[in-house]
């Protein structure tokens, strides 16, 4: 880790970044290094998608277990390519009845003059992942903050059974399904906790970003799901730094196409015709 990477341009550069991100990322004083990527997969006890009551704990520590080995694999290759750090990382997560898979892909990058404002010797130590884009994280940087890591959290929730009588109840009229509601809000505030733990666990005083999934799952459908992540990050400058902000617009955007007649109703065009 203490011999310095050979320049990127004496060994070339394997990035998913666009070129616009590459140019944003090179005048924030970063280059790119590699594509890197970790994933983890974890098995789930048999049995435990059955009818139960409270919190499908097996599942949701396979998932939070899942998450740790990716992200480990996805810092220990950034390290072979002496990055300090690995930004638009690509999450992908796949819950089954007997396992859970997590996979992270992104680009290793590193200061090129400068030092890391965290210092070189930590950003060595620990480097941070973070599923910001180029633009984001070049934002992130003028604004004085550093990502730290990535703050997952998620949480499985058994929905209780009705009774035969609420069941018939609810079969002929529009009611609200009060099981699934009480299951949702439960894996909600769980997950959402873990993912702020997480983020305080590896130094982080917040977390941007934030994308959630939730919902019945597929071969469960009496469990709810909610899986909750962002990149948590820390203000590394004295006070944080306001930035003014810049309309930027894309030649490459889709043009969409219309008609001017169309703005009109049928009778307009009915009567210009006459």
């Amino acid at each position: 880790m203490a011999t310095p990477a050979p320049p990127s341009r004496a060994r070339g550069i394997t990035s998913d970044l666009t070129v616009d991100e590459s140019l944003l990322i090179h005048a924030a004083g970063w280059e790119p290094l590699d594509l890197v990527c970790g994933v983890g997969i974890v098995s789930v006890p048999a049995g435990v998608w059955n009818w139960g009551n409270g919190v499908v704990g097996a599942a949701s520590d396979a998932h939070d277990a899942s998450v740790d080995i990716a992200a480990r694999e996805l810092r220990a290759e950034c390290g072979k390519v002496k990055g300090h750090g690995v930004v638009g990382v690509r999450v992908e997560v796949s819950v089954h009845p007997h396992h859970v898979d997590v996979e992270l892909v992104g680009t290793a990058v590193r200061p090129m003059e400068a030092q890391d404002p965290r210092g070189d010797d930590a950003a060595r130590a620990m480097p941070f992942v973070s599923d910001l884009s180029a633009r984001d994280f070049t934002l992130l940087l003028r604004a004085g903050w550093m990502p730290v890591g990535l703050a997952f959290g998620a949480s499985f929730v058994y929905a209780p059974r009705r009774t035969a009588g609420a069941a018939m109840r609810q079969s002929t009229q529009n009611v609200e399904l009060t099981n699934y509601t009480q299951a949702m809000y439960a894996a909600r505030e769980s997950a959402m906790e873990k993912m702020q733990r997480s983020a305080l666990h590896v130094g982080g005083q917040g977390v941007v970003e934030v994308k959630v999934t939730e919902g019945p799952m597929r071969f469960a459908r009496h469990a709810i799901g909610f899986t909750a992540w962002g990149t948590a990050v820390k203000l590394v400058a004295e006070a944080h730094r306001f930035v003014r902000p810049e309309m930027v617009l894309p030649l490459d955007d889709a043009v969409v196409q219309f008609e001017a007649d169309s703005l009109r109703g049928e009778g307009s065009r009915g009567r210009s015709r006459r």
